[in-house]
C-alpha cells in the first residue's frame, strides 16, 4: 500500500521528478535543503559559491526550485553543454597530417555534437541541461563574420546533434515547440548566428540579402546585425568609432523583419544598436549584454539604447561574463543588472543570455592525452578587441556558471520580484519575441 504524499513534499520533489529519465540527480526529498545538490562537483561547487554570496533562507530556496523547474526557461543566447573531445581520434588526425584548420573544425565538432555518438557524453550533456532547468537555448551556431560558408559550419555541427538525439534534444523554430518541450520533459536548441550571411558580391541589395531566407530555412531564427567588427550593416561593439546603421543596414533589418529572423544587436556599437532598434518593425533584442549605466563597458548598452530596444517590444538579455558586469562580477552583480532593467524598463523587457557554457567533466582528461597540434593564426580576426584592465576571479566565474540557472531565479526572488515577473525574465519574454517575429 502506497504512503500518501503531502502537498509540501510533492512540491519539493516535483521539479526533479518531472525531468527526463536520463537525469541522475541524488536528492533526498526529506532533506529539502539539499535540493540543489546533484552529486556532480562540477555543478555543485559553483552552486555552493553562489549560495554563499546570496545567503538565501531555506524557504527562498524551496520557492526558487518550485518556480524555476515549473517554468519554461528559454535562454536568450548561449551555449549548450560542451562535450569532451575524443583525444584518440584527434591524435589520429594530427598523425595523418591534418591542417590547423581541419584540427580546429574537428575539435569544434566534437565539443558540439559528440553527445550524439558517445553514450558517456550524451549522459553528461543531458544531466547538465536538466540540472540547469533550461528548456531551450538560443544557441550560437556561427562565427564572427558574414561569409555563409564560415557561418554554416557550426550550424551543421548542432544540426547533427539535434538530428541524432531527438526527442531528447531537438531543433526548434517556434514558441509552441518550446512549450511542448517543457511538457514532454525534453530540451531544445533554437539557432542564431554571429552575423548576417552575405555573399559579398555587391551586385544588388536583393542578391546580397538572399541568404537570410536560406539560413531561415535551415532553422536560424536570430542573427547578429554585426559582431565585434565593422561590416557593411554597421559597426561592432569593438570598433573605436561607431557610425551607426548604414543604408544597407536598414535594408538588412527590413529583410530580417520580412523573413522572420530576430534582429540582435548584442555585439553592435551603441549607435548602430540604437539605429537598428529605430529601424526594426518587429521586436528585436540585445540577447546577451549588460547595462552600461551600471558599469561602462563597450559590450554593455546605455539606457537610451535599451529604451529603443524596449520600444520595439523587444528585450535585453543580461550575460554572465564578469568583465562585462563589472564590480565583483559575480551573481550579485548579475542581479544588479537585471534589477536595473526590470525596475527602469519593465520585467517584460528583461532576459538572461548567459554566453557561458557547462563543459563536460571528462574534457580535461581527454585534452591531457592530446599530441601537439599544428597551430592556427595567433592574431585571429575576433581577437582584435579593445583592452581592459578588469581582473576576474574564480569566485565570480563560478557564481555565474551556466549550471547555476536555478540560482538566478533564486536571486530574483530575493530581490523581491514577483513570480510572474520572474517567469517573463527566465523564458516568457524570449518566447514572446520569437512568436512576434514568426512569419507564417
Amino acid at each position: 500500500m502506497s504512503t500518501p504524499i503531502s502537498r509540501r513534499r510533492l512540491l519539493q520533489t516535483l521539479p526533479l521528478a518531472t525531468l527526463a529519465s536520463s537525469l541522475h540527480i541524488h536528492v533526498r526529498s526529506q532533506e529539502s535543503k539539499k535540493s540543489w545538490i546533484t552529486g556532480n562537483p562540477a555543478i555543485d561547487k559553483p552552486r555552493e559559491v553562489a549560495l554563499n554570496l546570496l545567503k538565501p533562507t531555506q524557504a527562498q530556496i524551496d520557492h526558487a526550485w518550485e518556480l524555476h523547474f515549473g517554468s519554461v526557461v528559454f535562454e536568450s543566447y548561449g551555449f549548450a553543454p560542451r562535450c569532451a573531445i575524443d583525444a584518440e581520434a584527434m591524435n589520429a588526425a594530427i598523425k595523418s597530417g591534418a591542417s590547423a584548420g581541419e584540427i580546429a573544425d574537428l575539435r569544434e565538432s566534437m565539443g558540439m555534437n559528440r553527445n550524439a555518438t558517445n553514450e558517456r557524453e550524451r549522459k553528461e550533456f543531458l544531466d547538465a541541461f536538466h540540472a540547469a532547468g533550461v528548456t531551450c537555448i538560443f544557441q550560437n551556431t556561427g562565427e564572427e563574420g558574414s561569409d555563409p560558408m564560415r557561418l554554416i559550419k557550426r550550424l551543421a555541427h548542432f544540426t547533427k546533434a539535434t538530428d541524432l538525439m531527438k526527442p531528447a534534444l531537438s531543433k526548434v523554430v517556434t514558441a509552441e515547440e518550446i512549450v511542448a518541450l517543457k511538457k514532454s520533459g525534453n530540451v531544445g536548441l533554437c539557432f542564431t548566428t554571429n552575423g548576417v550571411p552575405l555573399m559579398q558580391d555587391w551586385e544588388s541589395v536583393k542578391d546580397e540579402l538572399r541568404f537570410i531566407r536560406i539560413f531561415h530555412e535551415l532553422g536560424t531564427r536570430m542573427m547578429h546585425a554585426t559582431y565585434n567588427r565593422r561590416n557593411p550593416i554597421g559597426d561592432g561593439a569593438g570598433e573605436p568609432h561607431d557610425g551607426g546603421l548604414s543604408d544597407f543596414g536598414h535594408a538588412a533589418v527590413a529583410e530580417m523583419n520580412k523573413v522572420g529572423v530576430i534582429v540582435d544587436v548584442a555585439h553592435s556599437g551603441w549607435k548602430t544598436a540604437f539605429d537598428a532598434a529605430k529601424a526594426s518593425a518587429k521586436p528585436m533584442v540585445a540577447s546577451h549584454t549588460t547595462c552600461a549605466s551600471l558599469y561602462k563597458h563597450f559590450r554593455g548598452k546605455p539606457d537610451d539604447t535599451i529604451k529603443a530596444i524596449c520600444d520595439t517590444d523587444g528585450l535585453v538579455g543580461m550575460c554572465c561574463i564578469p568583465r562585462f558586469l563589472g564590480g565583483k562580477g559575480d551573481i550579485t552583480a548579475l542581479m544588479d543588472h537585471l534589477d536595473h532593467v526590470i525596475k527602469k524598463f519593465g520585467s517584460k523587457h528583461a532576459a538572461i543570455g548567459c554566453d557561458v557554457a557547462y563543459t563536460s567533466r571528462f574534457d580535461k582528461e581527454e585534452r591531457a592525452k592530446l599530441m601537439k597540434a599544428p597551430g592556427g593564426p595567433a592574431d585571429r580576426w575576433e581577437h582584435l578587441w579593445p583592452k581592459d584592465d578588469y581582473q576576474t576571479t574564480i569566485e565570480a566565474e563560478q557564481s555565474v556558471a551556466w549550471s547555476n540557472w536555478p540560482l538566478f531565479t533564486l536571486g530574483m526572488i530575493q530581490r523581491g520580484h514577483s513570480d510572474e515577473a520572474i517567469r517573463q525574465v527566465i523564458g516568457g519574454n524570449m518566447l514572446r519575441v520569437l512568436k512576434a517575429n514568426t512569419v507564417s
